[in-house]
């Protein structure tokens, strides 16, 4: 089972999202992480994988932005299960069954978690992948937690990929770092891309920040 990672340019690097993985997609406040998370989540219902969301937000909200960005594809039932938490202390189940779980934002519904329990939960998350064959996606938020659940989040996750926005001479410049991938590969390199709300544009020129 796998999703393509349906972003040109990128695709050339990351083609697809493999199963028995769990993997960390890593911002700011740059609205173009979430956008990806759920770009995936559709791709995914198109190839008949299962999607459960797990959202720290509004339920009605995300089904609305799922549906306004997938307008000729809607979903039939048992494809799809979002799930509204305040907080997420064990895996509860999420998951279990295969398919793609999407946790957004796993740092706020972890944000009490102390280091301990943090590793535990994900490390439950991380054997439910291996286990059940899920591709596991955790949304985090840079900034929210202390930098020490940060790194302990990056440090279990199979893979990490970052997404950059920093104010240059001509507006707001973005970028996705790789730091970790599947089998130990990264890549040291900034892929500057371009997001308008409705797709994300990705430019492999090597650029300079």
């Amino acid at each position: 089972m796998t999703i393509p990672v349906e972003v040109p340019g990128l695709d050339t690097i990351i083609p697809t999202l493999d199963e028995g993985n769990m993997l960390v997609v890593e911002s700011g406040a740059d609205p173009a992480k979430s956008f990806f998370v759920r770009r995936l989540g559709l791709t995914a219902i198109r190839e008949e994988i299962p999607v459960t969301f797990v959202t720290s937000r509004d339920r009605a909200e995300l089904l609305s932005q799922l549906e306004l960005e997938s307008p000729d594809a809607p979903w039939r039932e048992g494809d799809l299960t979002v799930v509204e938490e305040d907080s997420l202390t064990e895996t509860n189940g999420y998951g279990a069954t295969g398919g793609f779980l999407a946790v957004d934002s796993f740092s706020f519904l972890t944000l009490d978690l102390p280091g301990a329990r943090l590793a535990r939960l994900l490390r439950g998350l991380r054997g439910l992948s291996h286990e059940k064959r899920t591709i596991v996606l955790l949304a985090t938020d840079r900034g929210m937690a202390d930098p020490r659940s940060e790194a302990v989040v990056n440090h279990l996750a199979d893979g990490v990929l970052q997404f950059h926005a920093r104010e240059g001479p001509e507006g707001v410049v973005r970028f996705l770092r790789i730091p970790k991938w599947i089998d130990g590969r990264f890549f040291d390199r900034n892929i500057y891309y371009q997001f308008d709300g409705s797709r994300i544009a990705v430019d492999l020129r090597r650029r300079v920040l």
